[in-house]
C-alpha cells in the first residue's frame, strides 16, 4: 500500500470569463460551468469533500456572479490586472489541492489554452485532458476521456491531479437566481510575484473575427455505392476546361453550370 497516497478532500475548479459569440457581451463558460457540474457531483458522491471556486481577474466583472448561481457557494478572486500573468498566483492558490477542474481553454482573444499545462508542470501534477466524466475511486478518481470518433477511454488518476473537461462533456448544472442572491465574490490579495505588470496585453491587437467565404459545392446526384467507389478509384467528373473564346464566352459557361447545380437562381 501506497503511504503518500492522497484521498479526495479539497477540489478546485478553475472559472473563466466567457463571450458570447454573437454580441461579445461577458458571460460565464460553458466548459468551465461543466467542470462545476462534475465538481458538484463529486462532492455530493463523496463525504467530506470541499469546494472551491476560482478566478484570477478582475473581481468586479458582472460575468462571475453567474457561477454563483451555477452552484458555486464562493468565487474567489484573485485580483490580477488585464497585462499581468495569472500563472503565479494560481500556482500559489492551488499548492495543496487534491484535484483541479477546469474547462479546455476559456473564450476570449488571447487564450490559447496552455494555462492548465502550464500549472500542472509547476505544480508536479497529473494531467488528463478531454475529459467528460469524472468517479471517485478507492485510489484517487477514474475519468471518462473524450476520444474521436465516439470513442471513449477510462483513465484511473493517482492524486494530486488536473482535469481538463472537454467542451462537449455533458454539464448538469442549472441556473437558479436564489443561489446567486446567497453566494459571494471573495477577492483574495496577489502575491507579490505578480506586482509587476509587463507590456504583453500591448503586443495584441483584438478585433472582431471576420465570416469566412462559403465555398459552392455542386449537389452530389450519385448514389452511396457510387460514393464509396469514387473514393478510392481516381475518376474524372466531366468537368470542363475552356481556353479559348472571349471572356463573355467563358463567363456564360460558368453561369450555366452554377444554373445547372442550382447555385444560383437568377
Amino acid at each position: 500500500m501506497n503511504a503518500n497516497k492522497r484521498h479526495l478532500k479539497r477540489v478546485a475548479v478553475l472559472v473563466s470569463v466567457g463571450r458570447h459569440p454573437v454580441s461579445g457581451v461577458a458571460r460565464y463558460s460553458r466548459n468551465d460551468a461543466a467542470a462545476l457540474g462534475m465538481a458538484v457531483a463529486l462532492a455530493e458522491s463523496t463525504s467530506g469533500v470541499s469546494i472551491d471556486v476560482i478566478h484570477a481577474g478582475n473581481p468586479d466583472n458582472a460575468a462571475l456572479s453567474e457561477y454563483l448561481a451555477l452552484g458555486a457557494a464562493t468565487v474567489k478572486v484573485i485580483e490580477t490586472a488585464a497585462d499581468q500573468d495569472v500563472l503565479p498566483g494560481l500556482k500559489q492558490q492551488l499548492e495543496n489541492y487534491d484535484l483541479v477542474l477546469c474547462g479546455s481553454r476559456a473564450e476570449g482573444g488571447e487564450e490559447s489554452g496552455l494555462l492548465p499545462y502550464l500549472l500542472a508542470s509547476e505544480l508536479g501534477l497529473a494531467l488528463v485532458a478531454g475529459v467528460i466524466a469524472v468517479t471517485p475511486d478507492t485510489d484517487g478518481v477514474v475519468t471518462q476521456q473524450f476520444l474521436p470518433k465516439g470513442r471513449r477511454r477510462e483513465i484511473g488518476v493517482t492524486l494530486p491531479a488536473l482535469l481538463m473537461v472537454h467542451p462537449l462533456a455533458p454539464s448538469s448544472v442549472r441556473y437558479a437566481y436564489a443561489k446567486l442572491r446567497a453566494g459571494s465574490i471573495q477577492k483574495q490579495t496577489p502575491p507579490r510575484v505578480i506586482a509587476n505588470g509587463s507590456n504583453a496585453q500591448q503586443a495584441w491587437t483584438l478585433a472582431p473575427a471576420k465570416a469566412r467565404p462559403l465555398k459552392l459545392v455542386a449537389q452530389e446526384k450519385r448514389s452511396g455505392h457510387a460514393r464509396m467507389l469514387s473514393a478510392t478509384v481516381t475518376e474524372s467528373r466531366g468537368g470542363q476546361v475552356i481556353q479559348q473564346g472571349s471572356a463573355s464566352e467563358k463567363a456564360q459557361a460558368v453561369l450555366a453550370y452554377l444554373r445547372e447545380h442550382r447555385l444560383v437562381d437568377y
